[in-house]
């Protein structure tokens, strides 16, 4: 059995263009309505079963603020920072915090309770630092560092005799600050990082150098190689933060006549992480066309399809679907001969799981599974989940896109945020698992640096391998050598 050669060659950047591009093409939703009455704004808020699923814009950031009797669910504040975003920048929602603040603290004042005014800058300093835990990069902006100066500063006025509040704000400074120059560090680091280059292949006719290294010169086992490839994974994947997923859904509210306001530099570890995908993809498919013997190239083959059985058993999907991907791009499928010698059973297998058919259904079963265990493991090897990265964010997008940010009757639709929320979440938690294998720089260095064929070099050498076997091929191999010939003279 061989596999069917594909018409193009998939590059999931394409979906990262229509999701992230710069233009502002989002849905056009309802405006939103104004406040309804109630004190508090508490009939601007609709719960159902317990749970709050919808409610205006200001009697959701009321819901944010402490009181003296109350404190919002943890979940509320990762879901609300995490949406909110869509609808107003983080900076001024921190100044519209600090209004509700002074309000509250003036009436607190005008009854001289000392006791509960403590307790609640307590509670505001609590907010303040979860929000800087799970958001640091918000306070990059210098309009919210400053905002949140201001709050801290109101905050203390109180807080004479024992300094605790102080303190806890200094703490949550000198955090914020550590992680904001940490961060700022990474970006420094990934400027400097380049893609693989792309190799322009052999020349024709011409055989690479025997002593020339491939991937089986530098790893040949199949699990060793699956392990570098989770470390290499979750290094990137960890650089990947909540509110850049939330870039996926930060589109324009025609309405409100507002500019988009994804910060597209906020995407960038999202489009790194995917460009990795495709770079071992063609990595995979390179190493497969490279190879001069039928023999060898039918080994390397069946080394990949052991290396992604490796990565879906660890419960790395995303580089098992990347290399299943290289083997399925048209260069490498076409190679009928080398395929007769394979033993596809296991491959069959893997593609089983990646079957496309009802929204990857026996994809989404084994990742269920992973999850699950995950959940419930005793070692960080059980703890790994690494999805599909192309089809997460494809889930995030089409749940924004089927539904509307807002209700007829203005109202955010919060069950909407939830269910975003809820999905990045868990995502993220996937993300701060420690690699449980030890790193081997050798080969790393071979699998982020190792030249790659271009889509036009994979095709040359694929024919120097096989030759064109009709007509579309044999027109294609012509074009190829001649374009080839034109740019060696």
């Amino acid at each position: 059995m061989f596999l069917e050669p594909q018409e193009t060659m998939p590059q999931t950047s394409v979906v990262f263009s229509s999701i992230l591009g710069p233009s502002c093409s989002g849905q056009g939703q309802p405006g939103m309505g104004e406040r309804g009455g109630g004190a508090g704004g508490s009939g601007d808020l609709i719960f159902q079963d317990g749970r709050l699923i919808s409610g205006s814009l200001e009697a959701l950031m009321e819901h944010l603020v402490p009181t003296v009797d109350y404190y919002p669910d943890r979940t509320y504040i990762f879901t609300f920072l995490l949406s909110s975003r869509v609808f107003i920048p983080p900076h001024d929602l921190l100044a519209r915090v600090g209004q509700l603040c002074v309000e509250q603290r003036q009436q607190l004042e005008a009854g001289s309770e000392k006791a509960k005014l403590k307790s609640f800058s307590a509670k505001i300093v609590q907010l303040l630092k979860e929000w800087t835990e799970a958001f640091p990069f918000d306070f990059q902006d210098e309009k919210a560092m400053a905002e949140l100066k201001a709050i801290t500063h109101r905050v203390t006025q109180c807080d004479e005799e024992n300094g605790t509040v102080k303190k806890a704000i200094a703490q949550m400074t000198q955090s914020l600050l550590l992680s904001l120059a940490a961060r700022s560090q990474l970006q420094e680091l990934r400027e400097k990082l380049r893609s693989p280059a792309m190799d322009k292949g052999p020349v024709l006719k011409a055989k690479p150098p025997a002593a020339q290294k491939d991937i089986l010169g530098v790893c040949c086992d199949p699990l060793v190689l699956a392990q570098q490839l989770t470390h290499i994974e979750l290094e990137r994947v960890s650089s990947i933060h909540p509110e850049d997923l939330m870039q996926i859904v930060s589109h324009t509210d025609s309405r409100d006549k507002h500019r988009c306001r994804g910060d597209m530099t906020k995407t960038y570890s999202l489009e790194a992480y995917d460009n990795w995908f495709n770079c071992l993809s063609m990595l995979v498919a390179t190493e497969v066309c490279r190879v001069v013997k039928k023999k060898h190239r039918t080994r390397m083959l069946e080394f990949f399809i052991d290396v992604a059985r490796e990565c879906f058993n660890i419960g790395n999907f995303n580089s098992m679907m990347a290399i299943i991907s290289g083997m399925n791009l048209s260069p490498v499928a076409r190679l009928k001969k080398t395929w007769s010698k394979v033993k596809t059973a296991k491959f069959d297998v893997l593609e089983h799981h990646m079957d496309p058919s009802s929204n990857f259904c026996n994809y989404r079963t084994a990742l269920q599974g992973a999850t699950q265990r995950s959940q419930t493991a005793n070692s960080s090897r059980e703890k790994i989940v690494i999805p599909v990265f192309n089809l997460f964010v494809k889930d995030i997008y089409f749940l924004h896109k089927i539904h509307t940010n807002h209700l007829p009757n203005g109202h955010i639709n919060f069950k909407k945020f939830w269910e975003i929320s809820r999905q990045i979440h868990e995502f993220m938690t996937w993300t701060q698992v420690e690699c449980p294998f030890e790193k081997d720089k050798k080969i790393q260095s071979y699998l982020l640096t190792a030249p790659i064929y271009s889509e036009e070099a994979l095709f040359i050498a694929s024919f120097e391998s096989e030759g064109p076997e009709n007509h579309m091929e044999k027109d294609s191999w012509k074009t190829l050598r001649t374009a080839y010939s034109n740019s060696d003279s």
